[in-house]
């Protein structure tokens, strides 16, 4: 059951970081948003939920540089630039 849920929050994080990088893309959500890193950071997270569950080290190591990244991205946003 556990396994499952966390299977379900790695896709769905996997779509949520999709979501983003497309509507980034589409010119819908600008990456000076704090919205779009927000995204990306509870994407890397539903995702690194998945990896406890089905360990990979490569994953986990990307997810987290991905979640780094993301809290930047926020940080730089609530400071204005």
């Amino acid at each position: 059951m556990l396994e499952t849920a966390a299977a379900i929050l790695g896709y769905a994080g996997a779509a949520v970081i999709a979501g983003a990088y497309f509507g980034n893309q589409r010119g819908l959500l600008k990456s000076e948003d704090w919205r779009f890193p927000a995204l990306n950071l509870a994407g890397s997270l539903g995702v690194l939920v998945s990896l406890i569950a089905e360990p990979n080290l490569p994953s986990v190591v990307i997810e987290l540089f991905w979640a780094g990244i993301s809290l930047y991205g926020l940080w730089r946003t609530r400071r204005g630039g």
